[in-house]
C-alpha cells in the first residue's frame, strides 16, 4: 500500500517535456529535500533551447529523470547519463535521441538530467552527481512493476563524464552518499560506456572533466576514489565499452584500463575501439564509429537483454 503510494505520488509529478519526437514523461527525482543542497536564489538553471528542442542544460538544481516508453516494452530499462565534462549536460545528443533509438530494440529508456558539481548548491559537490545516478536507479528499480521491467534488466549508458559517472554507480553503487530510507540496490546489472572519462589521473584524464568534479587541487586519495579503473571488483556489472583511437578529448586508454581492470577481476566485459571518430559522437553519422549501435545491438542481444 505504502509503495502504491510512492508511485502515485511521483506519477502526479509528470509534466511534459518535449524531444526530437513528440513527447515524454519528466518527473523530479528527489520527491522531498535534494541531499547535501544549498539553497542560492541566483544560481537558475540554463537550457539551450533550438527550434523548440532542449539541447544542453546547464546549473541544473532539480535533477530529473524523463521517461522514453517503447510501444512493445521487453522489460529491459536503461538509465542514459548524458555528457558534457561536468560543465553542462548534452541532453538531446546523448539523451534524447539515445532513448529514442532503444525504445525501437523494446528497451525502457530513462534520460538523467543531473546536478553538475557546484560549490555555490552543495556541500560536496564531488558526490551530487552519484546522489543523482544512485538515486534514479533506485527510482527505476523500485517502480519495476509500474513501467513492466525486469529487475534482473536494468542497466546504465553514459557517454564522456556521463560515462564517468556510469561507471562510478557500476562500482561504487554501495557508497553511502546519501541517506536512503530502503534497502533497495543502486547497483545497474550491466553497463555500456562510450567514450567515457574514466579515471580522474592527470596522465589520463580529461582535465576539465577532474577540475569541475573535484576542484583545481584535490588530494591522492580523492583522486584514486574518483578513478574508476581503480574501484572495479567482481562485483562490478559486465560492461560494453565504446571508444575511437583519434579521441583527442579523453584518450582511449581510459577505456583500455577500465576494461583491464574487468578482465583481472573476471568481470564479463567486451571493448570496441574504432579507427576514427574523435570525441562526442553520439549515435554516430560517420567514419568508423558510428557502428558501434550495431554492435551494442549484437551484446544486447547476446546477453538476453532484448530479443
Amino acid at each position: 500500500m505504502k509503495a502504491l503510494l510512492y508511485i502515485k505520488l511521483l506519477l502526479c509529478c509528470f509534466i511534459l517535456f518535449n524531444s526530437t519526437k513528440g513527447y515524454n514523461q519528466e518527473l523530479k527525482l528527489w520527491e522531498y529535500a535534494i541531499p547535501g543542497e544549498i539553497k542560492s536564489k541566483d544560481y537558475k538553471e540554463v537550457l539551450q533551447i533550438e527550434n523548440g528542442t532542449v539541447l544542453r542544460a546547464k546549473q541544473v538544481t532539480n535533477p530529473t529523470l524523463t521517461i522514453f516508453k517503447p510501444q512493445l516494452p521487453n522489460g529491459t530499462a536503461i538509465l542514459i547519463i548524458p555528457g558534457g565534462g561536468y560543465h553542462h549536460v548534452t541532453i538531446n545528443k546523448e539523451g534524447a535521441k539515445v532513448a529514442e533509438w532503444l525504445n525501437t530494440l523494446g528497451i525502457t529508456a530513462f534520460v538523467l538530467k543531473y546536478r553538475l558539481p557546484s560549490d555555490v548548491i552543495m556541500k560536496d559537490k564531488s558526490i551530487g552527481p552519484l546522489q543523482d545516478a544512485q538515486k534514479a536507479i533506485r527510482y527505476i528499480k523500485h517502480n519495476s512493476e509500474a513501467f513492466q521491467l525486469k529487475t534482473d534488466k536494468i542497466g546504465v549508458l553514459g557517454f564522456s563524464a556521463g560515462g564517468h559517472l556510469a561507471a562510478m554507480v557500476s562500482t561504487q553503487f554501495n557508497k553511502k552518499v546519501y541517506k536512503e530510507t530502503d534497502s533497495i540496490s543502486a547497483k545497474p546489472d550491466f553497463s555500456i560506456l562510450i567514450y567515457p572519462v574514466i579515471s580522474m589521473k592527470d596522465s589520463l584524464t580529461h582535465q576539465g572533466s577532474k577540475r569541475n568534479l573535484l576542484g583545481e587541487t584535490p588530494s591522492k586519495e580523492k583522486v584514486e576514489i574518483f578513478s574508476n579503473e581503480t574501484q572495479v571488483t567482481a562485483l562490478t556489472p559486465k560492461t560494453f565499452l565504446v571508444h575511437a583511437t583519434d579521441d583527442k578529448s579523453v584518450s582511449v586508454e581510459n577505456s583500455i584500463r577500465y576494461y583491464l581492470a574487468l578482465k583481472k577481476h573476471n568481470v564479463s566485459a567486451e571493448m570496441h575501439i574504432y579507427e576514427n571518430g574523435g570525441h562526442g559522437f553520439g549515435l554516430g553519422i560517420k567514419n568508423t564509429s558510428q557502428f558501434w549501435v550495431n554492435d551494442c545491438t549484437h551484446w544486447l542481444k547476446f546477453n538476453g537483454l532484448i530479443d
